[in-house]
């Protein structure tokens, strides 16, 4: 088959690719195991990314960060895939912790935390899932009620990604709690303040290396400078310009993870033999991997689709939400059969395409579930 080559990559790229794949290959694939036994990545791993300039690709350098775009961060999050990680929470911390402040912090604010988050210094999360509370943020609970110059923020939330390491928080909390939408804003909720706790690591089906948690804030006392955005009651809008970014992100790295499942497949059943042959050499096979080759590739083409108008800055929310939905559904479908092609072996851990699997599932329901994806794209009909 002819190798394809996404339109928006080029030579720094390539240069940037090859340096990734050098450091997912050394610092992330040698402790895979380790980190789904503890449940979270080491610690160092931050500050070794921060030294080689891997965090915060699309921030510019007088923060810090690599000055590039969104297609640099896309390089990394692709060679994590193909390293055989979900571990590490990058994506959350790079492309939307530090875009929020980017986007929406005081001039105080991104001179504070973005050195701090692009050195490795600083782990960022984002807290906008509750107990009661997941793809419905207007129904969220946790709230920061201005007192004096302060805010008691309080309530709790689940499902962090980089929960238990994070340093910087950003709280979706409601300012106003009779306003609906409009009494939602960003808070900046720094860990070392009383009142911050941190629960359990969640027990996940998948992505069992990534330290996924619950956050309590019992009347954290923050100031009124933590607010994020100009005004209270931009939360929702902030929320609504910055998620067609992360879904990008989700339709990116599922497309990566068809891509190796294909590969992982086409290698092992050229390998494996049964009845006297190779497994590829059943019609049963060539047919199955047809389909796959096929589904990933048109995935592959809508998604660098995506990827080109997000660089031109045209890439809209019903758009995103397309993305999302149908690349993690063809996920599914495409990463099953590799998964079924490996027969017994593969529901065994010990090989790629079962924690694969195992890891993939969730992507459906993380960043607004596919049925929200679904009414989002409805809307625009």
């Amino acid at each position: 088959m002819t190798p394809y080559r996404s339109p928006w990559m080029n030579d720094e790229l390539d240069a940037l690719r090859d340096l990734a794949r050098q450091f997912c290959t050394k610092e992330l694939t040698p402790n895979l195991d380790r980190w789904r036994e503890q449940h979270h990545v080491d610690r160092q791993l931050w500050t070794a990314a921060g030294s080689v300039g891997l965090l915060g690709l699309s921030i510019p350098e007088v923060y810090g960060g690599g000055g590039g775009t969104f297609a640099h961060e896309a390089v990394l999050l692709e060679e994590q895939v193909r390293a055989g990680d979900n571990a590490w929470g990058v994506g959350v911390h790079s492309v939307l912790v530090a875009h929020y402040l980017l986007a929406y912090g005081s001039l105080a604010q991104k001179e504070l935390w973005l050195p701090k988050l692009l050195s490795g210094e600083a782990v960022g999360a984002i807290a906008m899932s509750e107990p009661g509370a997941g793809s419905d943020l207007q129904s969220i609970q946790t709230k920061a009620i201005r007192d004096g110059d302060d805010y008691l923020v309080s309530g709790a939330k689940t499902f962090i990604t980089n929960g238990s390491q994070a340093d910087l928080v950003i709280v979706v909390a409601k300012t106003d709690p009779k306003a609906g939408a409009k009494g939602i804003s960003l808070i900046l909720v720094e860990a070392e303040r009383e009142g911050f706790r941190r629960g359990q690591i969640l027990d996940k089906v998948g992505q069992r290396g990534q330290d996924t948690s619950e956050l309590f804030f019992d009347d954290i006392r923050v100031p009124v400078s933590n607010l994020l955005g100009t005004a209270e009651g931009e939360g929702f809008v902030q929320l609504m310009r910055q998620l067609p970014q992360e879904r990008l992100v989700i339709a990116l790295t599922a497309v990566t993870a068809m891509e190796v499942a294909l590969e992982q497949t086409l290698r092992y059943t050229k390998e494996r033999k049964a009845f006297g042959r190779p497994v590829f050499d059943f019609q049963n096979t060539k047919f199955t991997l047809a389909e796959a080759a096929t589904q990933t590739r048109v995935a592959r083409v809508f998604v660098d689709d995506c990827v080109v108008r997000h660089l031109r800055g045209e890439l809209d929310a019903t758009t995103a939400a397309m993305a999302k939905w149908w690349t993690t559904e063809q996920a599914m479908r495409v990463i099953d059969e590799c998964l079924q092609l490996h027969g017994g072996y593969g529901y065994m851990n010990e090989y790629p395409i079962a924690r694969l699997w195992a890891d993939q599932r969730v992507q459906k329901i993380y960043g607004g579930t596919n049925e929200i994806m679904k009414e989002i794209i409805s809307r625009g009909l």
